[in-house]
C-alpha cells in the first residue's frame, strides 16, 4: 500500500483557500466545459489580467524600447516595473538581479558557458540524476572546456538527500547545480542545507526553480544561492524565462554583449530583444498572487512596490498548504485504483513535495493510460517527462516512461475524483 494514501481525504477540501473563485479570474477555465487542466507541469493558464497586460502591451506601444517617444518610453518602464515585480517575488537584493529572456533553458546555457571560461583550478561541477536534462546536459557541454563531473544520485525514496553531497564536495567543486523540484517526481530539495555546504567548500550553488515556482514561496535570500532560474508560464505568465543572480557574480562573469550593451547587469545577461508584452505578463502574474496574498490577510488595495515580497508570499504559503491537501488526496486515489507512485509515497512527508505524481498503472502501457484520460477530457502526460536519466534510476524505459498528473492552485478535489473514475475503469 502506498502510505501516501493513509490520510488526508478527509481534509482535503480547504475552506480558507478560494480555490473556486479564483478559478473564475481564468478564462481557459470557464471555457473549457469538462475538460480537466492536470498536465500544468508543461505549462499553467493564465489570468484575466495576465492576458489584459500582453494585449495592453500590443495595442498601446507595441514598439522598441529606448526611444525618446512616449510609446517607447513606456515600453521601458513596464520592463523596470516587471524587473521590480520579480526582485519582490523572489525577495532579490535589487532588480539588476533580473535578467529576461525567452526561457530558463537558455539562460542555464549561458551561465554555464560563462562559468566554462572560468574554471581554472576549480573544475568540478556536480549535477544529478533528478533533475530536468536542461540543467544536466548543459553543463556535461563543458567537457570540452575541460569540465569534471560529479553525480549526486537520489536515493531509493526518489529523493536528493543532503548527506550525500557532503562527501562529493572538495576544493576542486566550482559549482552544483540542481533542482528546487522534480518536474517529475515532484520532490522539494533541501537547497539551503545545500547552499550551505557548497559555500563551505567555496563553491556556487545554481538552481532550476521552473517547477517549484507556482507551488510555494521563493526567496533567493532564504535558500542563500548563487543563482536561479524560473519559467514564467509555469507561474501562470505566457511563455518566457527570467534568471537571477548575486549581481557581484554576475558583473563577473564573461558573457556575450553587442559592443553598445555596458558590461553590467541586467543588459550583458539579455542578449538581444526578449519578448516584451510576455514580461508585461509576468509583472501582471505576479500582481494576481500579490492580490491573492492581500485577500487572504484582508487587505484592502493594490499591492504596493513595499508590500509585494509580503503580499505574495502570503499567497504562496496558502498555496502550499491547500496543495498539499491536494497531494494527499491524489495519492489516497491512486493507492485506491492501485498504481504505482515513483517518489514521496507517505502523508508525513507531503511538505516535501508538490502535488505533482509520476505513475503507472500496472500492467498498462503509460500511452493508454493518458489516451483512456483524454478521452474522458483531462490532461494528463506519459513519458520521460524531460528527464532521461532519473526513468533509468527508475528501472523504467525511457520510450514509454510513467505517467504524470501536475496540479496547481486552481485544481479541485473533484477533479481527482474524476480522473480516479477513469484509473478504477482501467483496472
Amino acid at each position: 500500500m502506498n502510505a501516501l494514501a493513509a490520510g488526508g481525504a478527509a481534509t482535503a477540501r480547504d475552506p480558507a483557500f478560494p480555490a473556486q473563485a479564483l478559478r473564475e479570474q481564468f478564462p481557459a477555465l470557464t471555457r473549457a466545459g469538462t475538460f480537466i487542466f492536470f498536465d500544468n507541469a508543461a505549462g499553467a493558464q493564465v489570468p484575466q489580467g495576465v492576458l489584459d497586460a500582453v494585449n495592453q502591451h500590443l495595442i498601446e506601444h507595441n514598439v522598441q524600447r529606448g526611444g525618446r517617444y512616449r510609446r517607447s518610453i513606456a515600453v521601458d518602464t513596464s520592463i523596470a516595473r516587471a524587473r521590480c515585480s520579480v526582485a519582490a517575488f523572489l525577495n532579490a537584493s535589487k532588480a539588476e538581479e533580473i535578467a529576461f529572456g525567452m526561457n530558463a533553458t537558455s539562460f542555464i546555457r549561458l551561465i554555464s558557458l560563462a562559468i566554462g571560461q572560468t574554471l581554472g583550478a576549480r573544475n568540478e561541477i556536480i549535477v544529478t540524476d533528478l533533475d530536468h536534462e536542461a540543467n544536466v546536459a548543459t553543463w556535461l557541454a563543458l567537457e570540452s572546456m575541460d569540465a569534471k563531473f560529479v553525480w549526486w544520485k537520489i536515493r531509493a525514496d526518489g529523493c536528493l538527500h543532503t548527506d550525500d553531497l557532503a562527501p562529493l564536495l572538495s576544493q576542486r567543486t566550482r559549482l552544483v547545480a540542481c533542482t528546487l523540484t522534480s518536474n517529475a517526481l515532484g520532490s522539494i530539495v533541501d537547497v539551503r542545507k545545500a547552499a550551505d555546504l557548497v559555500h563551505g567548500v567555496g563553491a556556487e550553488i545554481f538552481i532550476d526553480a521552473v517547477h517549484f515556482g507556482p507551488h510555494g514561496p521563493l526567496d533567493v535570500q532564504a535558500l542563500d544561492c548563487d543563482y536561479l532560474v524560473c519559467s514564467g508560464y509555469k507561474i501562470f505568465a505566457p511563455h518566457m524565462g527570467f534568471l537571477w543572480g548575486r549581481y557581484d557574480l554576475l558583473a563577473r562573469l564573461p558573457t556575450f554583449r553587442e559592443d553598445f550593451i555596458p558590461d553590467v547587469p541586467p543588459g550583458k545577461i539579455e542578449a538581444g530583444t526578449f519578448i516584451y508584452e510576455n514580461v508585461a505578463g509576468m509583472d501582471a502574474a505576479v500582481q494576481y498572487l500579490a492580490q491573492i496574498g492581500r485577500m487572504l490577510a484582508h487587505k484592502t488595495g493594490a499591492a504596493t512596490a513595499e508590500s509585494l515580497h509580503a503580499d505574495t508570499r502570503i499567497a504562496m504559503l496558502a498555496i502550499q498548504h491547500y496543495e498539499q491537501q491536494l497531494s494527499l488526496e491524489l495519492g489516497r486515489v491512486l493507492q485506491d485504483c492501485g498504481a504505482q507512485i515513483y517518489g514521496i509515497d507517505t502523508p508525513a512527508r507531503v511538505s516535501a513535495r508538490v502535488p505533482t505524481f509520476c505513475f503507472n498503472m500496472p500492467g498498462i502501457l503509460p500511452q493508454t493510460v493518458v489516451e483512456a484520460a483524454a478521452r474522458a477530457d483531462i490532461g494528463i502526460r506519459d513519458g520521460h517527462m524531460y528527464a532521461p536519466r532519473l526513468m533509468k534510476r527508475l528501472h523504467l524505459p525511457t520510450h514509454t516512461g510513467a505517467v504524470r498528473a501536475s496540479l496547481v492552485h486552481y485544481n479541485t478535489v473533484d477533479e481527482i475524483h474524476r480522473l480516479g473514475n477513469v484509473l478504477r475503469e482501467l483496472r
